[in-house]
């Protein structure tokens, strides 16, 4: 029995006239035996969470460098957080949810040990952005080489989920959105749990339009874009709301993402990155495997290879060849 059937008999039935159904899917790179259960979105969302890449992320920074901490968010934590918003605003105007858990548990799949820093250091050696590597852990590096063979919609949503990209559905649009709403409200609790910023000090103009906890800021925040997009053949907010997350993203960077505090360990962090290009880029034997194709620059191939350390694989490389190891003599 072809139990997928139903699901698409529901998304005709159910879903926006401007969803992407799987059925209307663009298909993937390489043809792939059909699966008598899932969709076609069904089964790149449970790639994704079956893959490496997406396990490395609890040990990638998301804002707060190696934080001691249980309760700061890392990659992976942010990831299900815009999961979670992306699925909240896909239910509500009735667009495919499977798809748009896709897209946000992959769009940062390709992120840098220690958040964007990593990312400006290896930047300095190649064109270098963390969507455009997200797509590149899910179409070659991802599987020893051999990518994870997704949907053309879900590769889209990948690469363009920053604010300036365009991704050609709906629902990847959503994700972008629910993007901007994760990271600033859970920037902003992890800034008042490490005391870079007080709750207090929040500009009362965003407590006024937003609300006054976490919670409220979100809900408000999902809410408007809902009302805003609910039966339209296109994603949005209203043009208060607009202005006033990109205000709230510019007191941010002013006074967590560039606060002393939050960027404490951030120089350690860079050296350690720039060695390690510097080092396989002199010993590219000692790479894994995967990275030693010779279809690309050697400096590529060492970003990709670093782009998929963990923070602390990073830091055990780089210890591994920098700090004398003790021995004995049997």
């Amino acid at each position: 029995m072809d139990y997928k059937a139903i699901t698409y008999e529901i998304q005709d039935k159910y879903l926006s006239p401007y969803a992407c159904k799987d059925s209307d899917s663009k298909g993937r790179q390489r043809p792939l035996s059909p699966c008598p259960m899932r969709t076609e979105f069904q089964r790149d969302r449970d790639r994704i969470i079956h893959s490496k890449a997406f396990r490395r992320l609890k040990h990638k920074t998301q804002v707060f460098l190696s934080p001691e901490g249980d309760h700061y968010r890392t990659r992976l934590t942010h990831t299900l957080e815009v999961s979670q918003i992306a699925r909240t605003i896909a239910r509500c105007l009735r667009l495919n949810e499977d798809l748009t858990e896709a897209i946000a548990l992959g769009h940062d799949l390709g992120h840098t040990p220690y958040g964007h820093a990593g990312e400006r250091v290896l930047n300095k050696y190649t064109s270098f952005s963390h969507n455009e590597q997200s797509l590149r852990m899910v179409d070659r590096i991802e599987n020893d080489g051999k990518g994870m063979n997704l949907t053309f919609e879900v590769r889209d949503g990948i690469l363009n989920h920053t604010a300036n990209g365009k991704a050609a559905t709906l629902e990847g649009c959503v994700v972008s959105f629910a993007d901007r709403i994760a990271y600033i409200n859970h920037d902003i609790d992890d800034a008042v749990r490490a005391g870079v910023i007080a709750e207090n000090s929040i500009p009362k103009r965003f407590v006024d339009l937003f609300g006054d906890t976490p919670s409220k800021r979100i809900s408000s925040m999902t809410y408007d874009i809902i009302s805003e997009s609910y039966g339209k053949n296109i994603i949005a907010q209203t043009s208060e709301f607009s202005q006033g997350m990109s205000e709230l993203r510019e007191y941010m960077f002013a006074n967590v993402y560039t606060s002393p505090l939050a960027k404490s360990e951030e120089v350690k962090a860079v050296r350690m990155i720039e060695y390690l290009f510097e080092y396989f880029h002199s010993h590219e034997d000692e790479m894994p495997k995967q990275f030693v194709y010779a279809d690309e620059p050697l400096e590529r191939r060492v970003c990709d290879y670093i782009s998929t350390m963990s923070d602390q694989y990073a830091v055990r490389t780089f210890e591994r060849l920098t700090v004398p190891q003790s021995w004995s003599k049997l």
